[in-house]
């Protein structure tokens, strides 16, 4: 006698199997959720630590053409002004908390400026953290970045022309009366002796830079169109 199969009883047998496998598959989205969501608060302090650094790197190159700027105008050194060193403190790093802020994010480290190269290394934390998921204890845990940016000098100094030698004027200078007139011109007129200290102040040289290859001359009586400060110095994420 053949025995008859109870499909009833098989799909009662199945029932479970099925509830666990959907549990399991709902486990796993839920678990691919948080990872997805923590990826995302990560992603969002690296771009704010890009920002605050990059930030913290551009007010410093700002700060670099002004005082490479007033150097030239009050005759003192610049040369290590213009390879990227040589400032005093500067509010760089309340630039980098600013960005960061604005970000979502609060900078626990600002480093900078380091030398060779000039760098600024900023480390932020997320404001907020990755949330509650399936995965204990993501609901209080924040995201940690950190980037550094570097300030590049795009121009060297190149050295200057040597001085150019006179004729020989054959000692005609030395006895003529028109040279004695010319002495006497000179000291009637207070205002001859006025315009002397005038031309002082613009005989200064021109300075000649190299900058990426292409020549840059400044005029130091012509201030006014000093080059801009990303013509002077680049500022990049370091890889």
């Amino acid at each position: 006698m053949t025995a008859r199969r109870d499909l009833r009883s098989d799909a009662g047998q199945a029932f479970p199997i099925y509830i666990t496998a959907v549990a399991g598959l709902l486990f796993l989205a839920l678990a691919l959720f948080a990872v997805g969501q923590a990826g995302a608060t990560r992603n969002g302090g690296q771009t704010a630590a890009d920002a605050a650094a990059l930030a913290a790197a551009q007010d410093y190159r700002d700060q670099l053409r002004k005082g490479f700027l007033e150097a030239i105008g009050n005759g003192s050194a610049w040369d290590d002004l213009l390879d990227g060193r040589g400032l005093g403190g500067t509010a760089a790093c309340d630039e980098a908390r600013w960005f960061a802020d604005q970000n979502g994010a609060d900078v626990t480290d600002c480093r900078g400026p380091d030398f060779l190269p000039t760098s600024f290394t900023v480390t932020v934390r997320t404001q907020k953290p990755v949330g509650k998921t399936v995965i204990p204890g993501t609901e209080s845990k924040h995201a940690e970045a950190t980037a550094k940016a570097v300030v590049t000098p795009r121009c060297t100094a190149e050295p200057p022309a040597p001085p150019t030698k006179l004729p020989d004027d054959g000692g005609k200078g030395d006895g003529g009366g028109k040279g004695g007139d010319g002495g006497k011109d000179d000291g009637k007129g207070g205002k001859g002796g006025d315009g002397g200290k005038d031309d002082g102040k613009d005989d200064k040289p021109p300075i000649d830079l190299l900058c990426d290859g292409a020549d840059l001359t400044i005029d130091p009586t012509r201030l006014d169109l000093f080059p801009d400060a990303k013509d002077l110095f680049s500022v990049h994420l370091a890889g």
